[in-house]
């Protein structure tokens, strides 16, 4: 598998430090990192959004990674997709569910509220985007502002990520397969 963008190699002490800490959490150097290397900036604020998005506490962890997973496999980035599920099962989110997230309107595993919040993932998402006062408003109701505005804010979050390694090509690396976890479930096809 090639990027579009070609991978650079992490050098100096700042390099070492990253491949070490990719290594510890995924058992691998991620190749988002590998491409983004060519500018550190751009790098650095990837991390920095990251680290702070990891900190936020007003919204569900599993209805978070549903909306991610959600936006992943909308957008179609495998990478998202394979990381997001190895992450939940890092974190000890409902596996069951994780998995079904790619055909989460075909799936009975959901409740009402995960399937609200995966549809409006998927409408945040849309160009242009979709999303309705109505739908802005039984989310209000069920999970309230504070978890409401940490989740838009974490779907916009997830659409930078998914769109940004889309467009550089960078496809799974297989973390969730390392682990030994059940592939993902996919939409059918009738």
């Amino acid at each position: 598998m090639t990027t579009r963008i070609p991978k650079a190699e992490l050098t100096g002490i700042y390099g070492a430090i990253v491949k070490r800490m990719s290594r510890k959490m995924l058992g691998d150097v991620a190749e988002p990192v590998e491409v983004a290397w060519h500018n550190r900036k751009v790098l650095n604020f990837s991390f920095t959004i990251g680290r702070k998005a990891q900190k936020w506490d007003q919204c569900d962890e599993n209805l978070k990674s549903f909306a991610h997973t959600a936006v992943a496999s909308m957008v179609g980035c495998s990478f998202c997709l394979d990381y997001g599920y190895f992450q939940a099962n890092n974190e000890g989110l409902d596996l069951t569910k994780a998995r079904e997230v790619p055909r989460w309107r075909e799936s009975d595993v959901f409740t009402p509220l995960e399937r609200e919040v995966m549809e409006y993932a998927e409408a945040m998402t849309q160009t242009p985007p979709t999303v309705t006062d109505e739908m802005s408003a039984r989310l209000l109701e069920q999970i309230g502002a504070p978890a409401l505005v940490e989740l838009t804010a974490y779907v916009a979050v997830a659409n930078l990520v998914t769109r940004t390694n889309t467009a550089f090509g960078i496809e799974s690396q297989g973390f969730s397969a390392a682990c030994g976890l059940k592939p993902l479930a996919v939409p059918s096809t009738t």
